[in-house]
């Protein structure tokens, strides 16, 4: 219990800090909406074939909404060198990653909880009778995004390009993500059942275990380095 204990520490010191500043999620949150409001002028609301463009608009957005928040992660941590108190402090380095994560995590399923009835209204879709699907798989997808990306982001966040590497180095390991989550948030749309995205919400979990896994074993080797 005390390494999740220490985890959560991390956690909520980024949550409480980010609500005094409200620098990342503001940022996030407005790029999302630009985006859902300049494709808005671009189609037809309520049109047949918005239904299969609203998810891919959705998670594109969120993919590099998310990335400019990863590269505040830890920048901030950057900052007159707050990172070397968090290595410092008797607490398990991966511990020290996971609560980073879940920060991240916090803030993006905030954002995506504004981005989806916007975009609900915008487009003309309904998400209201497959709310309890479309919220798994946002969660699923969002959770193995976060783990690499928050990886990612501490392996980059030293170097002078870390804006255009990061994305870099993301998006190829992300394929997998982007695709089962455009997939299935498309499917529910069109009323498919749980037979209709099971197979992508299996392969979200995989990948959510295996990186986070994979990412919790290696992240000491990666601030040390």
């Amino acid at each position: 219990m005390d390494y999740f204990r220490q985890a959560w520490a991390i956690a909520w010191k980024d949550i409480l800090s980010e609500l005094r500043t409200r620098q990342m999620i503001s940022s996030v949150l407005l790029f999302c909406l630009l985006v859902m409001v300049i494709f808005s002028f671009t189609f037809d609301p309520g049109a047949e074939y918005v239904s299969e463009l609203v998810p891919g608009i959705l998670w594109v957005a969120f993919c590099f909404a998310g990335t400019l928040g990863l590269e505040r992660s830890w920048g901030a941590e950057q900052e007159n060198r707050a990172v070397d108190g968090l290595l410092l402090s008797p607490m398990d380095r991966s511990a020290i990653f996971l609560g980073k994560a879940l920060g991240n995590l916090v803030f993006m399923l905030a954002v995506e909880l504004v981005t989806f009835p916007l975009a609900a209204v915008l487009f003309g879709v309904s998400f209201l009778d497959v709310w309890g699907k479309v919220a798994l798989v946002a969660v699923l997808a969002t959770a193995g995004f976060m783990a690499v990306g928050t990886l990612l982001s501490a392996i980059t966040v030293n170097t002078k390009l870390r804006e255009i590497l990061l994305p870099i180095l993301l998006f190829p390991i992300l394929v997998p993500v982007i695709l089962a989550a455009v997939k299935s948030t498309g499917s529910l749309l069109q009323g498919e059942g749980w037979e209709g995205i099971s197979s992508w919400v299996k392969l979200l979990a995989a990948f959510d275990v295996i990186f986070i896994t994979v990412a919790i074993l290696t992240f000491e080797y990666v601030v040390e380095e």
